[in-house]
């Protein structure tokens, strides 16, 4: 009997729109949900607007309208958004819901039954004119270890420094921009170090997370010796939230019951459905896979893991984790107009392109994914148009049917059959990366099949139909096997091939046979280029939609004071001429895979990229200050080129990277700016 998937992705906060950056997940688990559908297993994709919260309520008191009002408005586009990306849901709830209520109330009395909850009465800032205490990105203020000015009540963006909000210079409330006042109020906390044992156990089984978070929630939480600090689940009011049964004028923090919304929503469903919410949360045979980002991994790997323990529900087969967006190299920018909107984005580009893009970057870890749009544009013209499109567009129109005997093909289909195996692992490791790659290199070995066959030089001669029907075939069962594997990224592409060879894709082993003696369709276009002017539009669309003041971008000279101790440390190096330095080759390469090396305390190994099939090797000391290497696979880097090559004990070494610092922890790699291409020379 095939394994039955229960698959969830983050709740999207009702607060606000669906950007590119939320896109990365959703459209994530959307591949990996239809890959397992395709391979005949029973999957059930589950999600629901994250509600409650004092933006919430803040928001429908702007608005001038109830919460359930805002909540209904943006749950509608929220589902329209997901729906116009293709993304498709079973349920589609809300953590508001009754259901979610009663789950919620049901745990609560499970923690207080068993002695788990702690009450403690907390000092905590408060806004007078909003009438709420302030949750830490409420408060901005002076960062207390460095005077940048600001900075949110958790940590400081400029020094990296993590404090308490009461710790803020002249902190305002970002809600009202009133002076906020210190106040105490009682807080409920679950006492998390009741369940080590269950955490631990969990996060140390095999396939639960990836082994780099694995190592992460160990070294960060689950420190021997050090107790897990009790949960704070609780706020007063005013809030907008579930009210705690037996702490009036309390209510639910929104990270107890969001998590809670997974099983709502499954229950939702399943009364609609005439199944049972126990038959997937509490039943033998199911996987709960979850979906998240990495910045809410601690709620999923510690708290969320005992909370369905204890209510005796299923513990998460896995919990897939991945990095943040960034755009262009650098974090989303409204000023830049690369805070892209979902919306925005479907209003001037096709959602297949960004589909792709974003399966092609996808890995197994939490690396995060850059969307450069100069490299979206080139590699969906590239691969989609420029392999896989062009198969068909080449040889469809040219013969009425396929043969109706697979014709000789050197062994093509047999081979990409046998690759499906190593896809398919690619797949459901939600590794659609390096996927997508094979999928591409037999996109080329298919494309080189048409070169040398040329169809349309066929087409020319009554001769040789006969030869023009076989070649033809053989292309476009060829770009058949390449539609089933991209089905999952590619569902309405999918769709269009079935209508243009009469036979819809419905099975991944549909790519294990080739189609005969089918009638071909009259050929339409399946994908069109992307028109730069068009990605240009959509960003300039999006500068417009900017609010308020803008971002203020990069500092200028005069608003930075630089210290002299680096330069002193360092003085500068005698002067040389304009033809010594001009004999260095300093160039643009991408680190294309980075590791450790065995007993090496300060070295990395990293491979690098000049272009095409051009790589070098380079051993640099950076270890200490890029303890996890994998975060530099994709970088661009400063390479000096013409280096002579030197030979260490664990091997040969053909460069340099170019890095500032002193060393030890403070090395900086230096960077090109977005837009440079690996090879380019620095001058």
């Amino acid at each position: 009997m095939p394994k039955r998937l229960l698959v969830t992705a983050a709740l999207p906060y009702a607060n606000g729109h669906i950007h590119i950056g939320h896109l990365v997940e959703y459209l994530m688990t959307d591949v990996w949900v239809r890959y397992q559908r395709l391979q005949g297993r029973q999957a059930a994709y589950i999600c629901a607007d994250d509600t409650h919260g004092t933006a919430i309520m803040m928001a429908a008191r702007k608005a001038g309208v109830p919460e359930s009002a805002l909540l209904a408005e943006m749950s509608a586009a929220h589902q329209q958004d997901f729906a116009d990306f293709g993304i498709r849901f079973d349920h589609y709830g809300s953590t508001d819901s009754a259901t979610n209520k009663a789950f919620v109330y049901e745990i609560w009395a499970k923690l207080r039954a068993a002695g788990h909850i702690d009450q403690k009465t907390v000092t905590q800032l408060y806004d007078p004119t909003a009438g709420a205490f302030l949750a830490d990105r409420f408060v901005k203020g002076i960062c207390p270890k460095c005077g940048a000015p600001d900075q949110y009540g958790d940590s400081c963006d400029k020094c990296g420094a993590t404090y308490e909000a009461t710790d803020l210079k002249q902190p305002k409330s970002t809600l009202s921009g009133a002076v906020p006042e210190l106040r105490e109020a009682v807080h409920a906390f679950v006492k998390l170090e009741d369940f080590r044992t269950i955490i631990a156990d969990w996060v140390g089984r095999d396939g639960a997370l990836h082994p780099d978070m694995q190592k992460w929630v160990r070294n960060t939480f689950l420190i021997e010796g050090e107790p897990l600090r009790s949960w704070d689940v609780s706020r007063p009011a005013a809030y907008f939230g579930f009210e705690i049964p037996d702490l009036p004028g309390n209510y639910f923090y929104v990270w107890l019951d969001a998590p809670f919304g997974y099983i709502a929503s499954t229950a939702d469903w399943c009364a609609k459905t005439g199944d049972t919410w126990q038959h997937w949360w509490q039943g033998d045979g199911v996987e709960v896979h979850h979906f998240i980002g990495k910045d809410i991994a601690k709620f999923h790997t510690l708290f969320w893991p005992a909370m369905l323990r204890l209510a005796g529900h299923n513990l998460p087969e896995k919990i897939h984790i991945h990095g943040f967006l960034t755009v262009n190299g650098e974090k989303m920018s409204k000023s830049k107009g690369t805070f892209i909107r979902a919306r925005t984005y479907l209003d001037h580009l096709d959602p297949r392109w960004l589909r792709y893009y974003y399966a092609a970057k996808f890995t197994d870890g939490a690396e995060d994914l850059d969307l450069s749009l100069d490299e979206f544009t080139a590699k969906v013209n590239a691969d989609l148009i420029g392999k896989v499109v062009n198969l068909a567009s080449r040889t469809a129109k040219f013969v009425p049917r396929l043969a109706t005997t697979y014709p000789e093909d050197g062994g093509l289909f047999t081979r990409a059959a046998t690759e499906g195996t190593a896809i398919a692992a690619a797949y459901d490791a939600g590794n659609t990366g390096e996927a997508m790659r094979r999928i591409m290199a037999l996109a080329d070995r298919a494309n080189e099949f048409v070169e040398k066959a040329a169809p349309w030089a066929l087409k020319k001669d009554p001769a040789k139909a006969a030869d023009l029907e076989a070649a033809c075939s053989v292309a476009l069962n060829l770009f058949r096997q390449l539609c089933v594997y991209l089905a999952p990224v590619l569902p309405d592409f999918a769709e269009e091939c079935g209508r243009l060879l009469g036979t819809p894709i419905t099975r991944w082993s549909d790519a294990q046979s080739p189609l005969t003696g089918t009638a071909i369709a009259e050929f339409k276009p399946l994908m069109n280029r992307i028109d730069p002017l068009k990605v240009q539009a959509m960003v300039d669309a999006s500068k417009a939609e900017a609010p308020g003041t803008p971002d203020p971008g990069p500092r200028t000279p005069d608003a930075v004071t630089d210290g002299p101790e680096a330069l002193a440390a360092e003085p500068l190096a005698p002067i040389i001429t304009f033809d010594d330095f001009a004999k260095v080759d300093l160039r643009v390469a991408r680190v294309v895979n980075a590791e450790e090396v065995p007993k090496a305390k300060k070295i990395l190994k990293l491979t690098l990229s000049l272009g095409g099939d051009q790589t070098r090797t380079v051993f640099a000391g950076i270890k200490t200050a890029y303890p996890d290497p994998k975060p530099l696979v994709g970088r661009l880097v400063v390479f000096v080129a013409n280096l002579a090559p030197r030979q260490m004990s664990f091997g040969l070494s053909e460069g340099m990277v170019i890095a500032a610092g002193p060393g030890d922890q403070d090395i900086y790699l230096l960077a090109p700016d977005s837009g440079a291409k690996p090879g380019q020379r620095i001058r």
